[in-house]
């Protein structure tokens, strides 16, 4: 199976948080909002409640072959504090499945995400290829989560990225931290890594028990004054770091 540089996680909806970079580096633009996880009345951009996140990035630059961003190679999103993750009593996929067979193996139950997207780039033959690639996240043992992307043609590549969340080592307005890694591959011998320029995906899960939702998201119960704060890491083969920082709507009360 041919395996690609395409992205991931974890989980974003209005405009704009930018970081000055240097010139050498891709400029990244994020985008978040807490939206109903389907199927589950009660959820969604409410105090308190389960919701998932909806995660919008744009990566830009010229810095790397055929005139496009540098390869990424590892986010890192930073939740709101007071924002919540339960992995208890939700279903898992193996890693070397989704690696293996593909998100065909993995049980209905242990899907963490609907479809995504992510927009990539590669120089073939001298001709840059772009492609959109389905992006799609997995419950992982271990409390872990799987973003499986496939650019099915022409690129023909998928990846598994592997994240999993941390308490954010800087504490202040954020909170725990989805550390993801994104694997550095060459869709064909010689060729140029693939590059990463848009992710669009939507994070987040429930089921029942009894009557009561378990949501694998839960948003904090207070938001602060200009919206919940939200930062992301972007971390690219050109060694440069990209922070971009963006505040998501309160709920309406």
């Amino acid at each position: 199976m041919r395996r690609a540089s395409t992205c991931l996680a974890l989980l974003g909806l209005a405009v704009l948080g930018l970081s000055g970079v240097a010139s050498a580096a891709p400029t990244v633009t994020l985008v978040v909002k807490a939206v109903p996880i389907a199927g589950f009345p009660g959820t969604g951009n409410i105090l308190g409640a389960g919701a998932a996140e909806e995660a919008k990035f744009t990566i830009k630059g010229t810095e790397y072959t055929g005139g496009v961003p540098s390869p990424l190679k590892k986010v890192n999103f930073y939740l709101p504090a007071g924002a919540k993750i339960n992995t208890a009593g939700f279903v898992t996929c193996p890693v070397a499945t989704l690696e293996n067979v593909g998100p065909g193996g993995c049980p209905k139950k242990s899907i963490a995400s609907p479809v995504g997207e992510a927009g990539v780039a590669d120089t073939i033959g001298g001709e840059l290829i772009p492609e959109k690639a389905s992006l799609q996240a997995f419950f992982a043992p271990g409390g872990h989560l799987s973003f499986y992307a496939n650019a099915p043609s022409p690129i023909s590549a998928q990846i598994v990225a592997k994240g999993g969340f941390v308490n954010s080592s800087g504490g202040g307005p954020y909170g725990l931290d989805l550390e993801t890694e994104v694997p550095l591959i060459e869709p064909l011998p010689g060729a140029p890594y693939i590059s990463t320029e848009s992710i669009n995906v939507k994070v987040g899960a429930a089921y029942k028990k009894g009557k009561k939702t378990i949501s694998y998201g839960t948003l904090p119960k207070k938001c602060p004054k200009g919206g919940f704060p939200v930062k992301s890491e972007l971390t690219f083969l050109s060694g440069e770091t990209v922070t971009v920082t963006y505040k998501a709507p309160c709920p309406k009360k």
